[in-house]
């Protein structure tokens, strides 16, 4: 057989498990873009310093190959960093995480459990779920201790995750220096340590039984690669466009083929079963899916009346296939699509309006910025641009101080507004990120700052001083499937100066702008790049409350 399976190849597209052995065709691989490299770099800039505070445990030893793991693994050392695993005889795989946990001994071998760490959140609420979390200083899974209320969160990253951790507890398994209990370990971005029992059912999206069954699904494709390598045979996969490809060294290769055929996966947001489910009732491209009646798929929901149509058979098996349906019609058509009747479009408006948009790094803001523009002549009201920044050293202190600044100035305004009879209101797109910055940034020591009950007040006045136009073009536009701010203001004409404007880039640029010789230049790039955000969701919601009305309503698009 080829190459070894790997664990992150477990729940990878099949097409690209395939052509990273070998490919019919030369293929030229895509670089990585900025978002990539930057998030590669911070999680492993996060990993490493975990890594180096494991590395005081006394008896951890680090590894640098499959030699020197097996070797500590012989020996029983207490925690074995950076291992590498390998079942080449019967498994076919090899195995990478961050930590081998000595959990004990069984007879002449000891008993390991697979650690990884994730720059990410680990946990999120369940009523009826625990946990046992534990301590980098104490790894031990003896001595974690029950968190009720608490389950790994069902992310599609921390699904990967678990799988990884599944794949390396069967590879130690082979090895008979596995856990029969098969207990893994999560470190998450606040350096707790979380067990995670695989053997049982809790897990049933990562466990060892979903394992398996993936496991074998995948090292069949491999025995189809040699195969086709080998002898001759067609080729085992062929490519379909989801999620995981905008991170992916074969996009443009794959994407170009796609295109070409019209392909239905090019859908957004369509996963391999519903695609497969699609192509068996001969929906093969975006056109053949946009021509479906949606009403018909939701009616497939509410009553069985009609089972006849491919709109029926479909909505019973796809959830929400009017959704991809309009998704599908927007990417025929080549403009966004109306979900409402143009009479109800709009945004609400005010005689002062304040565009709001706020820059973070890590787990800090640093800079606030803020557009003004008013309908009367108020003179002593100037509008344009303001921003509060901070350079310096980045930490709570300094992002709470940066926040009374920006929020002194926002209260004032909205104060000259309440003396002079006039309406106000603030705008922001996906509040939920301005909302948990300004709750983190609260400092009741700080003078001339809020209180949590002050931002309660402000977030609940009516009629509403806090608009999220993130809500506003939910209910009212249609789009392939992003609902992002630059898509719908690139669709309202606005355009920014920078040619890769993103918050992810501007983290990199935040780095440069503390650390580089050409500090100032960079600064201004992140300030004119927050300026532009703020000026697009006022292009936004003029958009709105304009030239938005006279789109096609999803319904009835036109010729497809």
């Amino acid at each position: 057989m080829s190459t070894p399976l790997r664990g992150d190849e477990i729940l990878s597209c099949r097409h690209r498990v395939a052509l990273s052995r070998g490919a019919p065709v030369e293929i030229i691989r895509a670089p990585p873009t900025d978002e990539m490299e930057h998030r590669r770099e911070l999680a492993e800039s996060f990993r490493r310093a975990v890594v180096a505070e494991l590395a005081d445990t006394p008896g951890a030893v680090s590894s640098s190959s499959v030699d020197d793991t097996n070797r500590g693994l012989a020996r029983g050392v207490a925690l074995v960093l950076t291992p590498r695993l390998a079942d080449d005889v019967v498994g076919h795989r090899r195995a990478s995480v961050h930590a081998l946990v000595r959990l004990g001994r069984r007879d002449d071998r000891f008993v390991y459990a697979p650690l990884l760490i994730k720059n990410s959140e680990v946990i999120e609420s369940s009523s009826t779920r625990q946990l046992l979390g534990a301590s980098l200083e104490q790894l031990s899974p003896t001595l974690a201790t029950p968190h009720p209320g608490v389950t790994v969160r069902s992310t599609l990253s921390l699904t990967r995750s678990g799988i990884n951790l599944s794949h390396a507890t069967r590879v130690l398994q082979s090895l008979g220096y596995g856990d029969e209990l098969a207990r893994a370990a999560l470190v998450d971005r606040q350096r707790h340590v979380w067990w995670l029992d695989l053997n049982g059912p809790h897990f049933a999206r990562f466990n060892l039984i979903t394992y398996d069954a993936l496991c074998e699904e995948r090292l069949s494709l491999l025995n189809a690669h040699d195969e086709w390598r080998e002898h001759g045979a067609a080729y085992p996969t062929a490519p379909y466009w989801h999620r995981e490809c905008g991170d992916c060294a074969f996009r443009d290769h794959c994407r170009h083929e796609l295109e070409v055929r019209d392909d239905v996966s090019l859908t957004h947001y369509t996963n391999f079963e519903q695609q497969r489910l699609l192509h068996e009732f001969q929906v093969d491209t975006r056109r053949d899916l946009a021509r479906l009646d949606p009403h018909l798929a939701r009616l497939a929901r509410r009553s069985s009346n009609d089972s006849t149509s491919r709109e029926a058979v479909l909505g019973l098996a796809i959830e929400r296939l009017d959704d991809l349906i309009y998704r599908a019609r927007v990417d025929l058509t080549g403009s966004l699509l109306r979900r409402v009747d143009s009479d109800v479009m709009g945004c609400p408006r005010a005689d002062v309006e304040v565009d709001v948009d706020m820059e973070s790094f890590g787990d800090h803001t640093y800079l606030w910025g803020a557009t003004v523009r008013h309908a009367s002549d108020l003179f002593d009201l100037p509008e344009g641009y303001h921003s509060f920044v901070v350079w310096d050293d980045l930490n709570d202190d300094s992002e709470a101080r940066i926040f009374v600044e920006f929020w002194s100035w926002f209260s004032q305004l909205r104060a000259v507004c309440a003396t002079r009879g006039l309406t106000f209101a603030a705008y922001c797109f996906w509040a939920q990120a301005e909302d948990s910055a300004m709750n983190r940034a609260v400092d009741p020591a700080l003078e001339g700052g809020p209180t949590s009950v002050d931002l309660d007040e402000f977030r609940s006045v009516s009629p509403p001083q806090w608009i999220d136009l993130h809500v506003q073009a939910k209910t009212q536009i249609q789009t392939s499937g992003p609902l992002g701010l630059k898509i719908l203001a690139r669709a309202a004409g606005f355009e920014w100066r920078d040619d890769n404007p993103s918050g992810e880039a501007s983290m990199r640029w935040y780095e440069a702008a503390r650390g580089s010789n050409d500090a100032t230049s960079w600064r201004q790039r992140i300030l004119e790049y927050n300026e532009d955000d703020c000026r697009a969701t006022q292009a936004l919601r003029d958009w709105l409350n304009g030239p938005a009305r006279e789109l096609a309503h999803r319904d009835h698009p036109g010729d497809l």
